[in-house]
């Protein structure tokens, strides 16, 4: 437990460090790495682990991140900048839905074995309905982060970021969820259902808890090097 607790506040430094670049180079660093993200969380999400008593696909570090990133887009570079980020990851995940499709039906070279054919067919063989459930879940969370991150923006009057960055994640995180299981998983008793959203929802749920001191982090730095600038003009 506490070795999967410092993965995943290794993945979020990591990703706060990456305002640092941002502020330097750009936001389209950030919307690039928000891209790759969702994209690696649909490539793992297939391998179920445990965390504590609850099991969670082994995707969910890197897709709660993502939250954290658009959090710091709509903070510093406005809601379309996030939303810019969003339409990105969307289009990358069906253009990598396409490849991979293609990747798989292209006949193989004869000397590959039935069994390196197998292991990669089982990773990338994604099923249509988790696909589907997977693209619409991320378009109306990631949706309503954005959109909920700046209605408390304008509520609190830009104070109180640590609320913010949670109230839109926490929501969004359970609408994510609720939507994703119950269209993928659509069939199985309704106790299995609500079990299995309750498990990983919680487990999202510490994940947003433990972003909030990095978007303070990515804060400071954004602060910093914009007074450094102009004090420099």
């Amino acid at each position: 437990m506490i070795e999967v607790v410092a993965w995943i506040i290794l993945v979020l430094g990591s990703v706060a460090l990456c305002s640092y670049v941002a502020k330097e180079y750009g936001p389209e660093i950030l919307i690039g790495v928000f891209a790759s993200l969702t994209v690696i969380a649909n490539l793992i999400a297939f391998k179920l682990v445990s965390f504590g008593p609850f099991v969670v696909p082994s995707a969910v570090i890197a897709y709660s991140t993502t939250f954290l990133i658009t959090d710091i887009l709509s903070e510093f570079y406005g809601k379309r900048m996030a939303l810019k980020a969003v339409y990105s990851g969307l289009i990358a995940n069906v253009l990598m839905i396409l490849i991979v499709f293609i990747a798989i039906s292209w006949s193989p070279a004869p000397f590959m074995r039935e069994e390196q054919l197998f292991a990669f067919n089982s990773v990338f063989g994604f099923a249509p309905r988790v696909v589907l459930a997977s693209l619409i879940a991320f378009v109306i969370s990631q949706h309503h982060d954005v959109i909920a991150f700046h209605f408390w923006k304008r509520k609190t009057e830009g104070k109180h970021l640590w609320f913010r960055n949670n109230a839109s994640t926490m929501v969004s995180q359970l609408m994510d969820t609720a939507i994703f299981i119950t269209i993928a998983f659509y069939g199985l008793p309704g106790a299995i259902l609500l079990n299995m959203i309750l498990g990983q929802y919680l487990v999202k749920v510490l994940i947003a808890l433990l972003d909030t001191p990095f978007i303070y982090f990515a804060s400071f730095v954004m602060r910093d090097k914009l007074s450094v600038e102009v004090s420099k003009a």
